[in-house]
């Protein structure tokens, strides 16, 4: 059908060709002469011959020779052309009679009047009717011409006849007036110039016609053989090139009508000026011609338009074509991907919130690709129209109209499918919902109801109408048949949700059955109260055998969750107060653990549930934000500060996402059943929580983005999209919020599962959680420092960060000189690390949000191999000291509390300690090296300061840890403990106690404590009596050794030999000896402590030390101590 239209049309199109061409032909052949008069103007202009344009009797053309006295004078071959140019002139009907010469020699010579008749004769070019010759008018010439033409008759035979006339009168004879001019002495009104002017603007016009029909048909010709191109930019190309063309050829053709409408009209105005006999043949002749000429010009106009029009239509159609292929192509495309997507969407979903997730997935997916299909069915209406107008390709369009109309068909069917069983499984997975939270609420029941007041009529009735209430409401909760829900909801079923359903059903049941037990224990004990009789619980069996509603069974949504959980806490903290008051009446140590056992259930529930819509949350702002970020759909919706700062935005939130989905919920869940030893998971997974210290320390950038940019049309068409009540920057605080939440829930689960089998990971796990929450907030500080040059992660391991009051007190060489005095302390905010402790000056808090964390200006920093600290400074619980090379710097720190000044000494403290293990090892290794055993120095004084240099060069030689019991007693047995009422006794060190107040003394203060230095003294160091913290476990001793734990408080009894002391711990009575190196002061009425420094003679190693300062003339027990 299209072939035969395209055919009809080529064929009409060709027709019109042709006529065209023979128009063009007939305007090209017609009024062909050899010159024109603008090539021999100047030899018309000579005149020595003219065409009036006089006629004679017969219509014979008269050319009038004028009297010209150069005749002869004239070349040949002007004469030529002039004759040649005149005579053909007049028609061809005309000329054909035969021409009429009148030769004009009245007042010539004979001789000149014989040589130009002969010359005529012999070079005149067309058919001669007749030749007048006007004799010469003197009396002598004429009879002299008498004479002459008689004698030299034959020298005139011509094949016309010649004639002598003498006057004009005579040559009126032979033509009549009014058609000769008036110097012949006629009516005939001519100009020659004004002839010559008309003669070029006719002859002009007709080379105009002519070139102007030459354009046409070569155009006609171009477009008759115009192939059609097979793409829409060839098309175009083609249209507006031969546009352009036919506008040219219809400006020439409009320039030769007007020229021919201007030619027209002088000739016009020329007839009227003259009187209608004054008009001669070869005017009307003239204008006949022009007006053939544009009538010829007319008709070539109309059949061009006719032809051009159908050319351009076809032209149009073929474009039209190639736009619908090309549109066919792209949306064919488009929903061809749009199809193979929707067939990926075989997910029906494993939880109430995963199926909520998948319909608003297919929601979003419909949108996006409803553009796509709206499009296709307008494509497939512009192709429908394309047919109502006839276009010449209707078979090639029809067919695809018809494809694109059943893939928009095939895609509405199938999203109508994918919502059906979407909405199955949202509508089962509620009914299981129900049905999980109306067990949950049952096991609450049971458990919130205390034994011991059931154990009375009254208890036992109004629980058992409790019970009764609560069954109630199983015909609208729970599931009745387990076989009509697997026939009703058949098209959604797989293995994995069957398997769901049955643990569902079972759970139902297995809590039915214990509701049962339960309800008839109590109308028994309704019944009948002789006496008093011990209800008994539920066995542990029953309630270990019903599923517990984890959340690999109760998959719940996000809302679902938050209101489950709200309405969970009420019976929850019921259950556990009144479990609590009912263990005192209870005295079955099994319903207490069946109770615990109840509660860590609900807290793993709270902790796979929450964790689930975590990782909801996550995907959620993934696919709904950051994969739209690099959609092109959107990205006019993106605003300038947005391009390519996606990783700014989000962080490593993807890294997050994909560690709790694929690896952490997993595991999570293994854990259903022993909630109690969940702690393993986290202690396994450790490291990868230092993923969030990532995404926080790129949370103020994020946040500083978000603000710039969060009104951004993106970001609300994206919360649209998903539905969501919050916007984006609630969604980013959720990795903040979620890592802080593992150790209330860690906290929790630890609190219900103390005497279980996995209680000690518990704890470790949330030690190792509240370690990197520290490590992460540390690192938050620590990336505000500026200003200072080196790498901070050069300097070990970010110990702890605060800010703190500092004094300076400075002295160098032997002058005491305190470099700068302040009354008013410096601000300082301290960072310790493993090799330095950093001081720096904390900056205001300036911007919103994340932006109010402070910035640090670094100031100066201590090289932990050359700090030594006073733990204690006269008259402050909360200040102590941090020294630098042999107390060359001083620096006087005030902590905020004293618990934080304790933190704070007992890192630098354990700092400090591990530098002088690892010195110990090196002496050790070098002194192997060098010999087997190197002499002690005997001692020379009992001062404090010896005594502890010798004691730690036994604990060298026995190579123990400071911190540990075993080198004592594996060396010695340990000293006996003190007699009870004796107090302190003596020591191997001959240290006196004061005898004031019982062996104390409140008001005495030490002579070598950092305030009594300044005045140059230096004393013995006392005992301080009091409260001791322990910050180290020690469990192995002998049997006079206390077992004390980390953070433990203990009383000092008395202090031994070889670095033990005498303690009680006040809460069991229990004494005992532990190294003095595991203790630290709590708070005293003295002034001094222990001190740990570190050597100035012997580079990066620690020694501990009883004294609490060093004295400039003190550099003689710093040289005793070198290891």
């Amino acid at each position: 059908m299209t072939v035969s239209r395209l055919s009809l049309l080529c064929r009409d199109l060709w027709a019109l060709w042709l006529l065209l061409k023979a128009g063009a032909d007939e305007i090209m052949h017609q009024d062909i002469v050899p010159l024109c008069a603008a090539d021999i103007q100047d030899q018309l202009k000579k005149r020595f011959a003219y065409l009036s344009g006089g006629r004679g009797q017969d219509g014979s053309p008269v050319i009038t020779f004028p009297d010209y006295p150069a005749f002869s004078e004239i070349p040949d071959k002007e004469f030529q052309n002039v004759m040649t140019y005149l005579t053909s002139i007049p028609s061809l009907q005309d000329a054909g009679i035969g021409f009429i010469l009148v030769i004009d020699r009245r007042r010539d010579k004979w001789t000149s009047v014989k040589a130009s008749v002969l010359r005529i004769a012999a070079s005149f070019p067309a058919n001669l009717q007749l030749v007048l010759v006007l004799r010469p008018t003197g009396f002598f010439q004429r009879t002299l011409s008498d004479i002459a033409f008689k004698f030299n008759r034959d020298d005139f035979k011509m094949k016309v006849p010649v004639i002598m006339l003498s006057s004009v009168p005579d040559l009126h004879g032979y033509i009549d007036k009014s058609q000769l001019t008036e110097d012949l002495g006629g009516t005939l009104d001519y100009c020659h110039s004004r002839w010559l002017c008309q003669r070029t603007a006719i002859e002009s016009f007709a080379l105009m016609v002519k070139q102007t029909a030459q354009m046409l048909q070569s155009f006609g010709t171009e477009l008759a053989e115009t192939e059609l191109p097979n793409d829409v930019q060839s098309t175009s190309s083609v249209l507006c090139a031969h546009t352009e063309k036919k506008d040219k050829a219809k400006e020439d053709l409009r320039l030769a009508l007007k020229e021919g409408h201007s030619v027209l009209e002088s000739l016009g105005e020329l007839q009227a000026e003259g009187s209608e006999p004054g008009v001669n043949q070869d005017q009307l002749d003239n204008q006949a011609t022009v007006q053939r000429l544009l009538a010829q010009l007319n008709e070539t106009e109309a059949a061009f338009d006719e032809f051009w029009a159908k050319h351009q239509q076809k032209l149009e159609q073929c474009l039209q074509l190639r736009h619908f292929e090309q549109g066919f192509r792209e949306v064919k495309a488009i929903l061809d991907a749009v199809c193979q997507k929707i067939a990926t969407f075989t997910d029906i979903g494993n939880s109430l919130a995963h199926v909520e997730h998948l319909l608003r997935d297919l929601a979003s997916f419909e949108e996006k690709s409803g553009v796509s299909v709206e499009r296709a069915r307008a494509l497939s209406l512009d192709g429908e129209q394309l047919i109502e107008n006839k276009h010449y390709a209707v078979d090639s369009i029809r067919p695809k109209c018809q494809e694109l109309r059943h893939l928009c068909d095939q895609f509405s069917a199938e999203i109508v499918r994918r919502r059906g069983l979407l909405s199955k499984s949202l509508e089962l997975h509620r009914r299981l919902e129900t049905s999980l939270k109306w067990c949950d609420e049952g096991i609450y029941l049971l458990a919130s109801q205390p034994v011991d007041k059931c154990q009375s009529q009254d208890g036992a009735e109004a629980a058992l109408q409790e019970i009764e209430k609560f069954l109630e409401t199983s015909a609208e909760n729970k599931i009745q048949e387990l076989n009509t829900i697997y026939k009703e909801y058949e098209s959604i079923l797989n293995q994995d949700l069957m398997e769901h359903v049955r643990k569902v059903f079972q759970k139902q049941a297995s809590m039915e059955e214990v509701f049962h037990r339960r309800q008839a224990s109590l109308k028994k004990l309704a019944a009948r109260q002789t006496r008093p009789v011990q209800p008994v619980a539920p066995r542990p069996e029953a309630l270990a055998k019903s599923p517990c509603p984890s959340p690999g069974i109760r998959r719940g949504s996000e809302n679902s969750s938050s209101e489950g959980g709200a309405l969970r806490r009420g019976p929850y903290r019921r259950a556990k107060s009144e479990i609590s008051e009912s263990r005192q009446g209870r005295g079955s140590a099994g319903e207490e653990e069946e109770s615990l056992a109840i509660l860590r259930r609900h807290v793993m529930s709270e902790l796979l549930d929450t964790e689930r819509a975590y990782v909801e949350e996550l995907l959620c702002v993934l696919e709904g934000y950051a994969a739209e970020m690099d959609n092109p759909l959107m990205a006019h919706l993106l605003s300038t500060g947005l391009h390519n700062k996606k990783d700014v935005l989000f962080g490593n939130m993807e890294e997050i996402y994909h560690f709790h989905n694929r690896i952490f919920l997993r595991e999570l869940e293994n854990y259903i059943d022993c909630p109690e030893l969940v702690g393993r998971c986290f202690l396994e997974r450790m490291e990868d929580f230092q993923i969030y210290e990532k995404y926080c320390q790129n949370k103020p950038r994020s946040e500083s983005l978000w603000r710039q940019c969060s009104d951004c049309p993106f970001f609300q068409e994206c919360q649209r999209k998903l539905d969501h009540k919050l916007s984006l920057d609630s969604y980013l605080l959720k990795p903040v919020q979620r890592i802080t939440k593992y150790q209330l829930l860690l906290k929790e689960m630890l609190k219900y599962s103390k005497n279980c089998e996995g209680a000690e990971d518990l704890q470790e796990a949330l030690s190792s959680i509240l370690g990197i929450l520290k490590a992460v907030n540390d690192s938050m500080h620590l990336i505000a420092i500026t200003g200072y040059d080196g790498n901070l992660g050069d300097l070990g391991k970010l110990l702890m960060q605060g800010s703190f009051s500092v004094w300076t007190d400075h002295k160098r060489g032997h002058t005491k000189v305190k470099e700068l005095a302040r009354f008013k302390p410096m601000q300082r905010h301290l960072f310790l690390h493993e090799k330095a402790v950093l001081f720096c000056k904390k900056r205001e808090e300036n911007g919103e949000g994340y932006e109010k964390a402070p910035s640090y200006s670094y100031k100066q920093s201590l090289n932990m191999a050359a700090v030594g600290i006073t733990e204690n400074v006269k008259g402050d619980a909360k200040k102590f000291e941090i020294w630098y090379n042999a107390r060359e710097e001083v620096y006087i720190v005030q902590a905020p509390t004293p618990e934080i000044k304790a933190a704070w000494v007992n890192e630098i403290r354990k700092v400090l300690t591990s530098q002088l293990q690892a010195c110990r090892e090196a002496s050790q290794h070098r002194a192997l090296e060098q010999s087997q055993s190197l002499p002690l120095p005997a001692p020379t004084s009992t001062s404090p300061s010896r005594g502890n240099s010798r004691n730690l060069k036994k604990l060298e030689e026995r190579k123990t840890d400071p911190l540990s019991l075993e080198g004592y007693v594996s060396s010695a047995p340990l000293p006996k403990p003190p007699e009870k009422g004796k107090g302190w006794s003596k020591t191997s060190h001959s240290l006196e106690a004061p005898e004031d107040d019982g062996g104390w003394s409140s008001a005495e203060e030490q002579v070598n404590s950092s305030d009594a230095e300044e005045d140059g003294g230096l004393g013995l160091k006392k005992l301080v009596p009091g409260k001791y913290t322990v910050v180290a476990d020690h469990e192995k001793g002998g049997p006079d050794a206390l077992v004390v734990r980390s953070g433990d408080v203990v009383e000092l009894v008395q202090q031994g030999d070889e670095g033990l002391w005498y303690v009680r711990d006040p809460t069991t009575g229990k004494e005992g000896w532990v190294p003095a190196s595991s203790l630290s002061v709590q708070l005293g009425p003295s002034g001094s402590a222990q001190c740990l420094s570190s050597s100035e003679s012997s580079p990066g190693s620690a020694v501990l030390s009883n004294s609490s300062s060093c004295s400039e003339g003190g550099q003689a027990p710093f040289s005793d101590l070198q290891g």
